[in-house]
């Protein structure tokens, strides 16, 4: 199913956001709690992607690999060397069928956008032929992979482009989806690097907002005990320090 997570607040190293909690992203590539039949470890790559603090409105820089997150020492030499309040990063479960490679794995990016997808889109690929259709040709031949997660990407990207709001791309998106591919989860992840944007659709998630920051994740990476639940079918909007949840309306 893949996990993913998103921090915006006091700028801190990658590692102890993402590697060293007793069950943050690293954990869960390999224990994860609840993948709801969608595999059992998330081995088949990983992406992390940040704002670097002096530019915290520009672009943000990202890596991503093939090879599970455990295996690859190099990330956590980068990630105890860099240090931002924004980031966004997932560990990869692949469906069956699609392909293991680097630019399958999430984040997706473009301008100062990060975008991540934890789910499934049934019926792929024939579900989501109508709503691909009605994309730029240009967009379909530059797709990251050839993935549900990317085609999904491609959607919001071109609806962010036309100026719309974040949060009404994302309600859309899984209501659209659902209209025509009945059964998908749709956990879908969005930053700017000021803002988180997330939503449950048949899966998990929780939000921690503490101290100024605020944390989104698919699940919680510490026992404490001020994560939020987020109910199924709700969207998330985050800023540090404070986060509000809106119903989903279906299809």
């Amino acid at each position: 199913m893949c996990r993913h997570l998103a921090y915006l607040g006091p700028s801190r190293t990658l590692a102890s956001v993402l590697l060293e909690p007793e069950h943050g992203l690293l954990a869960q590539s390999y224990a994860p709690a609840d993948m709801r039949g969608g595999g059992t470890i998330n081995a088949d790559g990983y992406g992390a992607g940040w704002w670097p603090a002096d530019e915290p409105c520009g672009a943000p820089v990202r890596v991503r690999s093939a090879q599970p997150l455990w295996a690859d020492p190099s990330f956590a030499v980068l990630a105890g060397g860099t240090s931002s309040g924004a980031m966004l990063a997932a560990v990869r479960s692949a469906t069956v069928g699609m392909p293991v490679v680097e630019t399958a794995a999430a984040p997706f990016t473009d301008g100062r956008w990060l975008f991540s997808h934890n789910g499934v889109v049934r019926g792929w690929p024939g579900s989501l032929a109508e709503q691909a259709s009605a994309l730029p040709v240009e967009d379909l031949l530059t797709l990251d992979a050839p993935t549900d997660s990317a085609v999904l990407w491609a959607l919001v990207r071109a609806r962010l482009g036309a100026g719309q709001d974040p949060a009404a791309v994302l309600a859309d998106l899984c209501r659209t989806v659902e209209r025509d591919a009945p059964g998908s989860r749709l956990n879908l992840l969005l930053s700017d690097g000021t803002t988180i944007w997330a939503t449950t659709w048949r899966h998990a998630l929780a939000v921690r907002t503490q101290d100024g920051a605020v944390t989104v994740a698919s699940e919680p990476t510490h026992a404490f005990p001020d994560w939020t639940r987020v109910p199924d079918r709700h969207l998330v909007v985050a800023r540090p320090g404070h986060h509000d949840l809106h119903p989903l309306p279906g299809p």
